[in-house]
């Protein structure tokens, strides 16, 4: 399942932008940014979407990741209690901490925060560790589970983000790897919201500006090396008709960090007011029932094994039309969830994006006789 959803979020980012970004994007002062609408996956505008660039502390949502699928999985414990390493405690001595040392062990829910709310880099070595025995091991997970999400131009060296010439991504990729996160873990991507965090008697307010300015905002992150410049991953979630809707910005290299949040804030705005996500069809709807072939039934149910969105500037939602296209003829056995076509959606004669339709049934294969009677009438047909 996890594949297979990956797989649509790489669709869903490959959408035909032509429609989305027929509004004029509005000037934003960074190097390269984008934004996205998490509930459909499609992105509304972009500016240098696959420029190459040191992620810095945006790296620590892959490590976020990594450690909420450990717990998921049960391989660590949010109360169990982790033995801080000397690489941990020294790493880079002049870049934020949580300030954690190895004479004291501290709960892998206190590391989370330390990594989420106070961008600790030892907070991300010490989880890295308690995750995978080392931070090199870590690493290697790290980059395989960017190749299953799909993100093509990203690399990582260590668990942190601090310079190195193996580490970088694009705005594309980090758009990825947050909206992958959002709808993976959305219990623990709570603590993101989170304002400010003590540790050590020392409190530190997260650097999400957005969370004080915009009470619609509830993360995400934040990054910042020289090279880098400011950096910030946010999103904010607002009503949608009877739902709520969630749209994300990643923005890179910004000259500060009032710019960061300023420039987001107005892109975050800019998408809400000037488009509208609607639902085209809820998990397990069949959109058509066409014929089967030497079938022990005479039709399939075919849809979407999840809800399906779509997001279009505002009032041109009347333009859609469906035209779905089929594998026919379709012959027995149909697995269930096997692909049946696509359903193509399009406005003013363009195509607005493509989506895999499967079989929401499985159908076995007809008697002996069934078959043959088929294969006469195929043959016919």
């Amino acid at each position: 399942m996890k594949k297979y959803l990956a797989a649509c979020a790489a669709l869903a980012l490959s959408i035909s932008t032509a429609f989305a970004q027929s509004l004029p994007a509005p000037n934003i002062a960074a190097r390269s940014w984008m934004l996205m609408d998490v509930t459909s996956g499609q992105v509304l505008a972009s500016q240098e979407p696959n420029m190459r660039i040191e992620p810095a502390s945006l790296t620590k949502i892959m490590t976020a990741y990594l450690a909420f699928e450990a717990i998921k999985q049960k391989k660590i414990d949010l109360n169990q209690m982790v033995n801080v390493s000397v690489r941990a405690w020294k790493v880079e001595g002049d870049s934020s901490k949580m300030f954690i040392d190895p004479a004291t062990p501290v709960s892998v829910n206190d590391l989370l925060y330390g990594l989420i709310v106070q961008s600790g880099n030892d907070a991300a070595v010490a989880l890295a560790e308690a995750v995978a025995g080392t931070e090199d091991a870590f690493v290697v997970l790290m980059n395989r589970e960017a190749e299953r999400m799909g993100m093509k131009l990203s690399h990582f060296g260590n668990s942190h983000g601090l310079p190195g010439a193996d580490t970088y991504s694009t705005a594309t990729d980090v758009a990825t790897m947050a909206s992958n996160l959002i709808r993976d873990f959305p219990e623990l991507y709570k603590i993101y919201s989170t304002k400010s965090f003590t540790y050590n008697k020392i409190k530190q307010p997260n650097r999400n500006r957005l969370l004080w300015l915009d009470p619609t905002v509830d993360g995400m992150k934040t990054g910042h090396t020289q090279a880098a410049g400011y950096c910030l991953v946010a999103t904010a979630k607002r009503p949608n008709g009877g739902s709520d809707r969630r749209v994300i910005s990643v923005l890179l290299g910004a000259q500060s960090d009032a710019i960061r949040a300023q420039e987001s804030q107005k892109l975050l705005n800019w998408g809400f007011l000037n488009f509208d996500t609607i639902k085209l069809y809820s998990k397990g709807q069949a959109i058509a029932t066409p014929e089967v072939w030497k079938g022990s039934q005479n039709q399939v149910k075919i849809g979407f094994d999840h809800d399906v969105f779509i997001t279009v500037p505002k009032g041109t939602a009347e333009k859609l039309k469906p035209v779905l296209q089929r594998k026919d003829p379709l012959i027995a056995p149909i697995a269930q969830n096997s692909k049946i076509g696509t359903l193509k959606m399009m406005a003013d004669g363009k195509e607005i994006t493509e989506l895999p339709v499967t079989a929401l049934e499985q159908v076995n294969q007809a008697t002996v006789f069934g078959r043959a009677w088929d294969s006469v009438r195929l043959m016919v047909k």
